[in-house]
């Protein structure tokens, strides 16, 4: 008990950054599941015929390594969110889409199969007027 007392600048400062991540959770989240791309998890997508790079080549490495950041700071905070406030799971999903390792279509498709995540991202696609999530369970892919 003593450390607490001790700490409460700590515990303050801990608390600020909680509120700050659930607010900007609360109002970045929902914009970034209506951008994913409804045929995002369909398998189809996945190995397309041939990938075209929009992009120039001087912005790809900038771009990605903001991308990866960004993802890595969302999982971060999600995981922050499964035990605070918030909506954790969700913001996992969103940031490891955004980031770039092996293994990341697994790891996404494991989270959407969570039946309350997909209700979640589908509801909140539907009140954005968006279609929801094409998923197909296919097992050769896991």
């Amino acid at each position: 008990m003593n450390w607490i007392y001790s700490n409460d600048v700590l515990l303050g400062w801990l608390a600020v950054i909680s509120a700050f991540l659930f607010i900007v959770t609360l109002l970045l989240l929902p914009v970034l599941v209506i951008l994913i791309p409804e045929d995002y998890f369909d398998e189809a997508r996945r190995h397309p015929s041939s990938q075209a790079r929009t992009a120039p080549a001087l912005l790809r490495g900038p771009v990605l390594v903001f991308k990866n950041l960004l993802g890595l700071f969302l999982v971060a905070v999600g995981l922050v969110m499964l035990v605070t406030p918030g909506q954790g799971l969700m913001t996992i999903l969103v940031g490891f889409m955004l980031t770039n390792f092996p293994g990341k279509y697994r790891v996404e498709r494991w989270i959407i199969r969570r039946a309350a995540v997909r209700q979640a991202v589908n509801w909140l696609r539907q009140k954005a007027n968006r279609s929801p999530l094409i998923y197909r369970e296919d097992r050769s892919t896991d």
